[in-house]
């Protein structure tokens, strides 16, 4: 996969578009400059800052805010570590229902944490060099909108058996990141109008649900790790992708995880297109309607559910256009109940539909397969 220098580009007129843009109003007043903000402070009350703000790497965080309803407005101003790296090193530590935005927040062991508090919000952010951006170690479903993740060890996480709730994403960018997005410890995390491009992994679901509506994902090296881990102790859920872009990944799967293995598989409306490989789904339950997978290194492959789970694959595969891929359009490794219906194969390498013992819903369309049409349901070859 190359990188190229316009994701740069886009980063840099993301991030000036959004300080540009800064302002200091928030719940609909004005937010008090305050110029005497310095490292280490605990902030009770609403503010702005006036300067960047340059602290040391330790475990006491640059910034605390323990007052419910605060606004920190960074003022397009940078928080910065200096001095040694660290992972234990904190950026903005939350410990009430609060607000910030507007600003940088670099080079820490973990750029913001939550630690407690309600209806929290992070706003026109740039998380920038950082081992986690926003890390939730509380109780609770924080909402990040138009902001930058770059360059961080991960964009967005959770602690490990220390945290649970989630994350509600919408129209942010995560870029250049080794993984964009963590979902652990039963985290629900949604996902709207973001883009996920040039990262190691853009997902790694281990434990919880992921959902993406309307976003992209674009040339990452990954575009998700979905384990399973015999015993059931920790699961992806639910991985579903809804009028998505999915395109020009050099994966979709990381070598050392190459198969998903979520609970229940959704993928409709997308577009999968010009990715250097296929992929296989380990699911009980798949439903993928009304895609597009074109022009892909290799096609869609349902593989029967693991041990742990219920032993029947079901669901359905209808309205897809399954086009010029490398090897078998869609192929199902497993009888089941899965209804395969009104789906259309054309130009892939292998099978276009190879789906023995499937239910046969009709209305498949297939031609110009380089080993054949299809298998286990009846195509039409207009």
């Amino acid at each position: 996969m190359c990188r190229v220098r316009g994701v740069i580009s886009m980063a840099v007129g993301l991030v000036t578009c959004l300080t540009g843009a800064a302002t200091a109003q928030a719940g609909g007043g004005e937010v008090a400059a305050q110029a005497s903000v310095q490292c280490g402070d605990t902030i009770t009350q609403s503010i702005r800052l006036t300067r960047d703000l340059e602290c040391p790497g330790t475990p006491e965080p640059a910034l605390r805010i323990a007052g419910e309803g605060v606004v920190l407005d960074l003022g397009g101003h940078t928080v910065r570590r200096t001095g040694s790296d660290t992972w234990a090193s904190e950026g903005i530590a939350v410990m009430a229902g609060s607000t910030v935005k507007n600003g940088t927040i670099r080079g820490f062991g973990k750029g913001y944490v939550l630690y407690g508090g309600r209806n929290v919000w992070l706003s026109r952010l740039q998380f920038v060099n950082n081992g986690v951006g926003a890390h939730n170690y509380g109780f609770s479903t924080f909402t990040v909108t138009d902001s930058l993740f770059i360059g961080n060890t991960v964009g967005m996480g959770s602690e490990q058996d220390a945290s649970n709730g989630g994350f509600e994403v919408r129209s942010t960018l995560f870029i250049d990141n080794q993984v964009a997005l963590g979902v652990n410890n039963a985290h629900t995390v949604n996902v709207d109008r973001s883009t996920f491009a040039f990262n190691d992994v853009a997902v790694v679901c281990f434990y919880g649900t992921i959902s993406f509506t309307s976003s992209w994902i674009l040339q990452n090296s990954a575009v998700a790790s979905i384990p399973f881990f015999e015993g059931g102790y920790s699961q992806c859920a639910h991985a579903s992708f809804l009028d998505t872009v999915i395109a020009r990944n050099a994966s979709f799967a990381p070598a050392d995880e190459p198969v998903w293995k979520p609970f229940d598989f959704v993928l409709r409306r997308s577009q999968v297109r010009d990715n250097d490989s296929g992929i296989v789904v380990r699911t009980t339950t798949a439903d993928v309607r009304s895609n597009t997978w074109q022009s892909n290194g290799g096609g869609l492959t349902l593989d029967e559910p693991l041990q742990f789970l219920q032993p029947t694959l079901t669901g359905t595969v209808s309205d897809n256009r399954f086009l010029r891929n490398g090897g078998d359009g869609f192929r199902v490794t497993v009888a089941s109940t899965l209804t395969v219906s009104r789906n259309v194969a054309v130009g892939n390498t292998g099978w276009g539909i190879h789906a023995p013992g499937v239910i046969d819903g009709g209305g498949n369309v297939a031609r110009g397969n380089g080993a054949g049409n299809c298998v286990g349901v009846v195509c039409t070859s207009p």
